[in-house]
């Protein structure tokens, strides 16, 4: 997942335990708390997904049936949540007798059920809740052509149980198959094996051959076409918005030579690259086969692709080497914020990869002075707190600075060795930080561990942090100075405007002191370079919460059109946090009741604190 800001924790709310202590899952090297799966009983190898997609209801509504590993257990656990069971089978065609648990706020239900020693398969008839927390149903003026509902699943971290019972934790990995029925004018995909185009009668079926965890399991259903970049990589988009992002993206091939030249075979066939409406909360989704993408990528000039690079980064870190826990959840992102800006440097130079690793790092400042200190570590024990309300740029920022520490103190070739290695060996596998850090101590450092405590286990900044620095970023920061004293002395002197990328406007933006400057300032620097009307997110969002940290009332009309369309919580949040810090908060509800329907749960229930609750903002 590309960079999800840690929200909740920055406004300050409780991290209290939401239930009573459960540890189901009795493999001592990865006890997961967020499932109640006891996988040490019986473990799901596969899932055969046999549904019907309900528009008009909002529901998903059919069957899940599993073949499993049991361990003479007589009774399996899965995790639900808002789930309707209406039936059990098992293998014979008897009904097995089940049961749901109590409702823990973070976790949902437990569904148990009643089987043999000798049982390994089952079948599970059900539907889900209109309010499921992984599916986002949008209706036609919600999407970009305006024409047709669409369906998003993000089952990251603990969402998949909202729309498919199972156990759902990332310590198990399983393969699936699915037939998925949706109106003929819809195109079905999943994080498969995929169609390239429209069914006449609606049904689509799937297969995804190599196991992985339950997390990527992945559905989007909606008026979608596919245009190939070459053999192994395409994107699918609206038909309207599908030669553009065709452009944007046409470099998909390059980024995964590129990784391949770093790490090895890409390991899971085709790579593709979904283009989702602007309502998705996330930069990207590193679903398997089929990453999803926010729309605020396509900007018309390429330049914020290294967003495609980090989820095509994930095919190796995440995906085929994975965090046993949500506690792990750096090895997730460390590597893959690493993997990222390795496959960047190759296609774009050392020069553009220092300026996204700074850019990083200032993100990572950000959220080290918000965050409880706990959480300022990389390992985290996360228990009793949902793994969605504990993501920050630690995992994904420190994560990488880490693996850049390594790659200084042992050398570039001899850690490009190891994290080889490290991927093939482990290749399918979980992995938890315990593990790694043997494996690291084994293959790299050579029994050497005095960093380990101060880098993953400690909290705060390492004692021996290499602050990164960009060459392009100080010529940026004298340009600023040189403007600071023009707007200041000169108001009305013009200078050319720079060819810069969207990463040195953004440190531009980024050097702006809203505790020096005035609005009038921002009026001036509106004027040289025309930020209220740029149509590049990146900019925008920057350019916003400057504007409304100093009150500037130019922006008012665009940054309201912004946060109606645009569903990205990175964009988002800080201008409605910004908004609501200088005593606007009126004009924040006003934007916040056009725009929640747009919204994704998660989005919502984040904002829905912040601003009040919908009852609230009448």
């Amino acid at each position: 997942m590309y960079k999800l800001r840690c929200f909740v924790i920055a406004l300050g709310l409780s991290l209290a335990s939401c239930g009573e202590k459960q540890v189901l899952v009795a493999d001592e090297k990865n006890v997961d708390t967020h499932t109640y799966a006891h996988i040490s009983k019986a473990k799901i190898t596969h899932l055969s997904w046999d549904v019907e997609v309900d528009f008009d209801d909002k529901v998903i509504r059919g069957s899940a049936a599993y073949d499993f590993e049991n361990h003479q257990s007589k009774e399996i656990y899965f995790d639900t949540s808002e789930l309707a069971i209406d039936s059990v089978l098992l293998a014979n065609g008897k009904p097995a007798v089940f049961e749901l648990g109590a409702l823990d706020a973070v976790k949902g239900r437990a569904l148990k059920v009643k089987i043999s020693p000798k049982d390994t398969h089952l079948v599970i008839y059900y539907k889900t809740a209109p309010e499921a927390s992984a599916l986002q149903w949008l209706d036609p003026i919600q999407t970009h052509d305006k024409k047709h509902p669409y369906l998003l699943t993000q089952g990251q971290a603990i969402l998949t149980r909202s729309y498919i019972p199972i156990q759902d934790t990332p310590s198990i990995r399983i393969t699936y198959d699915a037939t998925v029925r949706v109106p003929k004018d819809l195109l079905a995909l999943m994080s498969a094996i995929n169609p390239k185009e429209k069914t006449a009668d609606g049904v689509y079926h799937f297969k995804m051959p190599q196991p992985l965890p339950p997390y990527l399991i992945a559905l989007a259903v909606g008026d979608l076409q596919y245009q190939a970049i070459d053999d192994r990589t395409g994107v699918y988009a609206e038909p309207t918005q599908l030669k553009d992002a065709a452009w944007e993206l046409a470099d998909m091939g390059k980024m995964l030579i590129a990784a391949e030249n770093l790490y090895g075979a890409y390991p899971w066939g085709q790579y593709d690259v979904l283009i989702l409406p602007p309502s998705f909360p996330f930069g990207g989704m590193e679903n398997p086969r089929l990453t999803f993408a926010t729309p605020t990528i396509l900007v018309g000039d390429r330049s914020l692709t290294n967003l495609v690079a980090h989820e095509l980064a994930h095919s190796w870190s995440g995906n085929l080497v994975t965090n046993a826990t949500w506690n792990d959840f750096w090895l997730n992102e460390g590597f893959t914020v690493y993997f990222e800006r390795r496959i960047m440097e190759a296609l774009e130079g050392r020069d553009y990869a220092d300026m996204i690793t700074v850019i990083g790092y200032q993100d990572l400042k950000t959220d080290m002075q918000k965050l409880p200190e706990k959480l300022t570590a990389l390992y985290i024990d996360l228990e009793g707190i949902n793994p969605d309300d504990a993501f920050s740029d630690v995992p994904y920022d420190k994560g990488y600075l880490f693996l850049k520490m390594l790659e200084d103190r042992y050398g570039r070739s001899q850690f490009d060795t190891f994290i080889k290695k490290y991927f093939k060996e482990n290749a399918f596998k979980t992995t938890n930080t315990e593990d790694f850090v043997v494996y690291l101590k084994e293959n790299l450092t050579g029994g050497e561990d005095d960093f380990v405590q101060n880098w993953i286990y400690d909290t705060g900044w390492p004692k021996d942090l290499k602050i990164p620095t960009s060459k392009l970023f100080e010529q940026v920061e004298a340009r600023f100075a040189a403007d600071r004293n023009r707007f200041q002395n000169d108001k009305n002197r013009r200078e050319t405007l720079p060819k810069w990328s969207t990463n040195e406007w953004l440190h531009y933006i980024r050097s702006i002191d809203v505790s020096v400057l005035t609005s009038e300032d921002l009026k001036w620097i509106d004027q040289q370079y025309h930020f209220t009307a740029s149509k590049n997110s990146e900019i925008q969002c920057a350019w916003f919460e400057k504007a409304f940290r100093l009150q500037y009332k130019a922006v008012d009309a665009n940054a309201k059109a912004f946060l109606v369309q645009v569903g990205r919580r990175k964009f988002i949040e800080p201008l409605y946090l910004a908004l609501r810090q200088t005593n606007q908060l009126d004009f924040a509800r006003e934007i916040y009741r056009e725009a929640r329907p747009n919204y994704h749960f998660l989005a919502r229930q984040n904002l829905d604190v912040l601003l009040g609750t919908p009852g609230n903002l009448q």
